[in-house]
Formats: structure tokens, sequence, C-alpha cells
């Protein structure tokens, strides 16, 4: 059993926390903006909560985060009572945010110069794969520190690997959302197609899902479409958040996604329609606008 702190506890964050408490074992603090949040989770896993990160992150072995974006993260880490104020030499910080390589290695030269460790790891999995503590976790960081932290962090994940230095697991992710922009686009047109065809979209999924064309997005996200029911899972604006991310590195490393570029603006379309909060299979509700 480690002391463990967990910083955000969004749709996400909150099933991860509660894998490391149930499932890990291990004695958890939270800390969340929302002060009855942290309260909640506390009462439901009979953990402990505190009232900021830095409180949370005292003494702590091992510290996640999973909040929004660079300017958040920044702001429970190096910013005022953030848990880089009490970080202890030693600890490990593991950030599950999905959030810029940049940040990430700043953060690792930060926590260094604490005498602390980093680990970059954001996770691929949506909100179904928080709650079943399947994740895949995608780890930028020193070879020996991950050792360490590999065993916690498996309460929560079905894969995790190290990917290079830190830095690389939020490069990593910017690649799954590449791939996921793309796939998810490609079924919401051949299912638009199949529709206009007359096809039986569920007998048609049935047997290309066992060809080359099946996917998890064909697998878990075709009934959904066909029911033209969105109000669930990865939210539209998640993914232009990621994807804003992936096209700003791209900008720097003079990688050419002019597919990805283009399904951005596609979401930006699913927004316009007041579907910032639907799933991103709602690409095919665009289509059928």
């Amino acid at each position: 059993m480690a002391k463990v702190a967990f910083i955000g506890l969004g749709v996400m964050g909150y099933p991860m926390a509660g894998h490391l408490k149930v499932k890990g074992g291990h004695d958890v603090t939270v800390y969340n903006r929302t002060a009855a949040k942290a309260e909640k989770w506390a009462a439901e896993f009979d953990g402990k909560w505190a009232a900021t990160p830095a409180a949370a992150a005292e003494n702590a072995e091992f510290v996640f985060s999973c909040v929004g974006n660079d300017d958040d993260l920044r702001a429970v880490t190096t910013g005022k009572d953030g848990a880089f104020q009490t970080l202890k030499p030693g600890a490990i910080f593991i950030d599950n945010t999905t959030a810029s390589a940049e940040v990430a290695r700043e953060l690792d030269a930060a926590a260094t110069a604490r005498g602390a460790h980093f680990i970059d790891a954001p996770v691929s999995g949506g909100q179904a794969g928080a709650e079943n503590g399947v994740l895949t976790v995608m780890c930028g960081g020193d070879a020996a520190i991950f050792e360490r932290a590999r065993p916690v962090i498996d309460a929560y994940a079905r894969m995790v690997g190290l990917m290079g230095p830190a830095g690389s697991g939020q490069l990593s992710k910017m690649v799954n959302q590449i791939c996921v922009a793309g796939v998810v686009q490609g079924l919401a047109e051949g299912l638009h197609f199949a529709r206009e065809a007359g096809l039986d979209i569920e007998r048609l999924v049935e047997v290309i899902s066992k060809g080359a064309a099946g996917s998890w997005q064909m697998d878990n996200r075709h009934k959904p479409m066909i029911a033209r029911n969105y109000e669930f899972g990865f939210a539209v604006d998640w993914m232009r958040k990621d994807l804003d991310i992936v096209l700003a590195e791209a900008r720097r490393n003079g990688a050419k996604l002019p597919v990805t570029a283009l399904i951005d603006q596609f979401y930006a379309d699913v927004q316009d329609m007041g579907g910032g909060r639907w799933d991103t299979c709602s690409l095919l509700a665009r289509l059928e606008k």
C-alpha cells in the first residue's frame, strides 16, 4: 500500500481514483476544484479529501492528476497552493491529463528541481475504460521511475507502456487521437452511405466488422450511431481540445495532417449544431443534417 494523492475528479479521474483505492488498496487523498465532489468521493470510497492540491500531495509517494488542459495542469502543480509546493523528494507525479508535450517537459524539469520525478501518462479508453479500470496509458519519463510507478498505474489500466522520455506519452496520445478521428469519420461516412443505399446496417456491421474494416469504433459506436443517440461518451468539445494540441504540435514539427485538420473542422460544425457535449461519433449527425 502506498500513500497516493489524486487531483481532478472529472468523469475520468473520479473512477480512476476509486480504482487506486479499491483495486490498488492504496491510501488515497483526493482534491477537486469543487469540494463537494471530493467529499462525495471520500464518502463513497472511504478515503480522504483535501482543500488544495498542495495539501493532497503532502507526504504522498505518488501524486496523480487528471484535469482539463495545460493551464489547469499548471494551476494544480506549480501554481499557488499547487501540488509541487509540497511534493517531497523522491515522490513521483503522474499526469493523466491529455495536454501538450511542452507542458510535460516543463513539469518534468520542475519536478526534477525539487528532487522529485514526473511521468506524463495520458490515457485512452474513454469514460467506460476509466469506470471499468481498463484504460490504455501512454507514458513518458525515466525508465527506472516508470518501473516504480507502473504497479500503481496498473490499478486502472489494461495496458501501460513507456513510450520514451518526458513528453513522449503526450506525443503518443496525439497519434492516438489522429487515428481515432480518421476512423470515426470513415465509420460515419460508411454508415451514412449504407443508410442512403437502403442496406440493413446491423447485418452489414455484423459482417464487415469481422474483416479489414473492423475497429473498436465500429464495435462500440455503430449502435448509438444507428440510433442517433449521442448523449454520452467522449465529448466533441474534448476532442477539439485534443486536436488543437495535435495540430499545434504538427506546426512545430512539420508533420502534414490534412485529414486531421479537416475532421477538426467537421467537429466544429457539430459544435455549431449544439453538439459540443455529444460523443465524438456524432460526426454522423453532421452528414445527416
